[in-house]
């Protein structure tokens, strides 16, 4: 199994996973959204509330203010030592005291920790008018997007498989429909020659446009072009929404997979002793 990275930042990555099973691919896909911990906004104290929002609305609206998360930090409160009561270890305080007219954005909330601020300042949170105000004290916990979507810390994550392009050059008279069809861009004409744009391969999106251009042109049954899908190739986009970089998101959800497989292969390694136990016991 292979990972190659074709684009690479705190906010998104790209990347081909070699040597894989769909079955793998789509764990991978399902840790990185639901089983890496972040911190959101779980409690949150309302003291005065006379803006045209409802309680409810605006404790939702604040757990869904992404929050920079240093797991090297905070724990989940189920492994703090105080006991799911809230401490610093656990739990990340801000407050929040705005009064209108005007906007209310999330770089109003005021962490008691300045590494655990919102990942963006411009989130707007709310429309004070004159004589509104807004005073609550929040809590946030860390746990995974597998609890609440807020936890989550993907806005995007998806793959596809790898594109394979067949030209049957035999039959094909590089007439360019299938070029005219193309929305991506993946095919051309060189030397009287249809060829593949290498560069452009991956942005294929097997709609199987080209085939069925290729077949309209009533040149014999069989289209001259052929798009398959690479079944252990993959392409992956993801994208993060800011509260940890998307590097460690592949990483921890990489390490997810890896502690499970390894729980597993211990409980079926207990399974099996006890079975050989029972045999020569019999």
């Amino acid at each position: 199994m292979d990972i190659a990275f074709i684009k690479l930042d705190d906010k998104a990555a790209k990347f081909v996973l070699s040597g894989a099973t769909p079955a793998f691919a789509n764990t991978l896909r399902r840790a990185m959204i639901s089983e890496v911990p972040t911190l959101a906004i779980e409690d949150v104290r309302i003291y005065d509330n006379t803006s045209v929002v409802f309680d409810e609305i605006l404790a939702h609206r604040l757990g869904l203010i992404p929050i920079r998360t240093d797991l090297s930090v905070y724990v989940p409160r189920s492994e703090c030592t105080c006991g799911e009561a809230g401490c610093p270890i656990c739990t990340s305080t801000y407050t929040l005291s705005v009064e209108g007219p005007r906007t209310v954005y999330s770089r109003d909330l005021i962490p008691q920790d300045p590494g655990a601020v919102p990942a963006e300042e411009d989130i707007p949170i709310i429309e004070l008018f004159e004589g509104q105000k807004i005073v609550l004290e929040a809590h946030a916990i860390v746990s995974t997007g597998r609890e609440h979507v807020k936890w989550q810390p993907t806005t995007a994550c998806g793959y596809k498989n790898y594109p394979v392009v067949r030209i049957n050059e035999a039959i094909c008279d590089a007439c360019g429909m299938c070029i005219e069809e193309c929305p991506r861009g993946v095919l051309q004409v060189e030397d009287r020659r249809l060829q593949v744009v290498e560069e452009r391969l991956e942005l294929c999106s097997l709609c199987r446009l080209c085939e069925r251009a290729c077949l309209s042109g009533g040149i014999g049954e069989e289209p001259a072009i052929h798009i398959d899908a690479d079944e252990s190739r993959f392409i992956f986009v993801v994208e993060s929404d800011g509260s940890m970089p998307v590097q460690e998101i592949i990483e921890r959800a990489l390490h997810y997979i890896q502690k499970k497989s390894d729980d597993l292969v211990e409980v079926l390694t207990e399974i099996s002793g006890v079975a050989v136990d029972e045999e020569i016991r019999y």
